[in-house]
């Protein structure tokens, strides 16, 4: 915090950069300071040749590890430098060049980190759309970022189906004002997808005959990657992330925030389609030289809720990071945590968790069974990394259950009030951080620096409006407590979701809850609750109701005017992992709503609306 500039300087050393920067920081750049302004560099290159030809060529880089098909295959730096440089060429072929953008819509093979590797090579900008997305939501994207060529493949893998790609791919390009140039199309053996001459090509046929091609070298200030978060005017958002900034940062955290050293396994269990996959699944791990897992499948049904712990045990993984969601989902499973005891987690060191917050009583579970630190980590698309951890690698600071730790080297947080002013230790308002934020950050949207400043800059001037809430404690440990539109006001009393679904999870027979604000004419909104329990659960339905309606009252106290809540099978999500609370909440108060584009499974929303009727809802 004293000296920026120097601190990030001497994280830039661990960079290999084609020509200096003349800048560390801009801070005149608009709409927001610029890292490394001058610099040049190519991220691919960083990732992955350096250590190819650094002594690391023989090393794991990527291991895929498919619990859908039960099948594994590693590539070494130097298979994935040579398979990333050949697509590059293949890419190339097809008109790409630096800076123009490539659409991947991809499942979780490996495929999809060539694609995104040979796009960062070529110093292309890569924009990585989840596989399966509907078509009017792809088509969106496409018109929005026009891409020359999108790589796809024949379909994806779920626990029980097989998604066909192609054809979602074509209703989107007719749906689409922007026609691509190509598509290449990776052909899986489950489904073998129809090809539209001279606009479809095979990416075996064409990774036959295509020549390796070199890193481009890019300005620091170029974008690296386009990634469309859901917009509230429901034209999504174009997140940029630069070159120089998030390689630089990105490297930095592996060490200092995880605790990896070059050569260890580190394993996300996310999607490339989502911030974390691009992260911590492709970039990150290989900026530092480790090796990374690409997991296919879930945390229970791949075929069990044994399914992590088999992938850490196989591949001798030191530190995961996932979301709370997918610990929800194995301990329903397997509360006692019978499966852990399965394998062997000796070289296990440290679980990260992010996405959603983290309730104590998971946090807990987790530390029990896993015997390692379990650290809840507040970051966002936007940041590209954490705003707030536990930073395993510079200091064993104590893990507070409830907290995501302090403030990340870099972030200057405050929570500022209604009336804009900044709030004492302890209150809840909007958390903020200060202008600059760190490297790796977003700088704006894509064509779209207006909506970037008004959404994030322009209601807290000198601030970035990170539209979380919560508060920071006496001794300075930040507690993210909901989406400040999920705050509820009853009766005049600002109350937070998360410490609600809190109390409710503390409940031994409830494995997942979320609480939404539903309007209410007398007192403005009133909370309802929703659980989900615990297989073998041994209480009856009324009985946990009534337990946690009286527990909330006991601990928050009669303000929360906590009186209904509801059984439910499973709740809404993203494919991320987040819960749906605001589509909920739109149910409840039968209020205009719409099927997220996001959404997992759009058939929840029916038996979320059935289970609403047997409270009373809408009234």
């Amino acid at each position: 915090m004293d000296d920026p500039e120097e601190f990030w300087a001497e994280a830039g050393g661990d960079i290999e950069w084609t020509k200096p920067w003349d800048k560390v920081l801009d801070k005149d750049a608009r709409p927001a300071a610029r890292w490394f302004t001058g610099g040049e560099l190519n991220t691919c290159h960083n990732a992955l040749d350096r250590h190819a030809d650094g002594g690391r060529g023989e090393q794991a880089a990527l291991i895929f590890d498919s619990g859908v098909t039960g099948t594994t295959r590693t590539y070494t730096y130097r298979e994935l430098r040579d398979q990333v440089g050949r697509f590059a060429g293949v890419l190339s072929r097809c008109g790409v060049e630096r800076g123009d953008r490539v659409i991947i819509y991809m499942p979780m093979i490996p495929q999809a980190v060539v694609a995104m590797l040979a796009c960062a090579r070529l110093g292309a900008v890569h924009s990585v759309v989840f596989g399966g997305f509907a078509s009017r939501e792809l088509a969106v994207r496409i018109d929005d970022c026009t891409p020359k060529v999108i790589v796809s493949a024949s379909c994806g893998l779920e626990v029980n189906r097989v998604i066909e790609y192609k054809p979602l791919l074509d209703a989107a390009i007719e749906i689409a004002a922007h026609k691509p140039d190509h598509c290449v199309v990776f052909q899986r053996d489950m489904v073998s997808a129809s090809m539209q001459p001279g606009r479809d090509l095979d990416w075996m046929d064409e990774m036959a005959t295509a020549s390796p091609h070199e890193c481009v070298p890019v300005a620091a200030t170029d974008p690296l990657y386009i990634l469309y978060t859901s917009g509230t005017t429901g034209q999504p958002k174009g997140i940029i992330r630069d070159n120089g900034g998030h390689a630089v940062a990105l490297k930095w955290t592996m060490q200092n925030i995880y605790d990896l050293s070059p050569g260890e396994v580190y394993w996300a269990a996310s999607d490339v389609g989502w911030v974390v996959g691009h992260s911590y699944i492709v970039y990150a791990p290989l900026l530092h030289g480790c090796t990374t897992v690409l997991y296919e499948g879930k945390p229970v049904g791949t075929p069990d809720a044994g399914a992590f712990w088999r992938v850490i045990a196989d591949h001798g993984v030191a530190s995961m990071f996932t979301a709370p969601t997918a610990l929800r989902a194995i301990r329903q499973h397997d509360p006692d945590g019978l499966e852990i005891t399965k394998y062997d987690l000796s070289r296990f060191r440290s679980l990260f968790l992010a996405g959603e917050r983290c309730d104590p009583d998971t946090l807990g579970w987790a530390e029990r069974q896993l015997r390692v630190p379990v650290v809840d980590h507040w970051w966002q698309t936007e940041t590209g990394w954490a705003i707030a951890a536990t930073c395993l690698g510079i200091e064993a600071l104590p893990v507070v259950p409830g907290s995501q730790g302090h403030p990340a080297p870099g972030w200057d947080l405050a929570v500022i009030g209604p009336d804009g002013a900044e709030l004492p230790p302890n209150e809840i308002g909007a958390l903020c951080a200060r202008l600059p934020m760190p490297p790796s950050s977003l700088p704006t949207l894509w064509n779209a620096d207006e909506r970037f400043v008004e959404t994030y800059l322009s209601r807290y001037p000198g601030f970035y409006e990170t539209a979380d809430a919560g508060f920071i404690d006496d001794a300075g440990h930040v507690h993210v407590m909901a989406r400040t539109d999920d705050i509820i006001n009853v009766a005049g009393h600002r109350l937070s979701t998360g410490a609600l679904e809190e109390v409710l999870m503390s409940h031994p027979d409830v494995a997942e809850c979320a609480v939404v604000g539903v309007a209410d004419s007398l007192k403005g909104q009133l909370p309802v609750g929703f659980l989900v329990l615990k297989v073998g659960a041994d209480g009856q339905n009324e009985e946990i109701v009534g337990d946690v309606v009286a527990a909330v009252r006991q601990l928050i106290g009669p303000v929360a005017a906590f009186k209904s809540a509801v059984v439910i099978d499973r709740l809404p999500k993203t494919r991320s992992g987040k819960i749906l609370r605001s589509t909920m909440a739109r149910i409840a108060a039968d209020e205009p709503w719409d099927v997220p584009a996001t959404v997992d499974d759009p058939a929840i929303f029916d038996e979320i609306t059935t289970a609403l009727a047997t409270i009373g809802y809408p009234r």
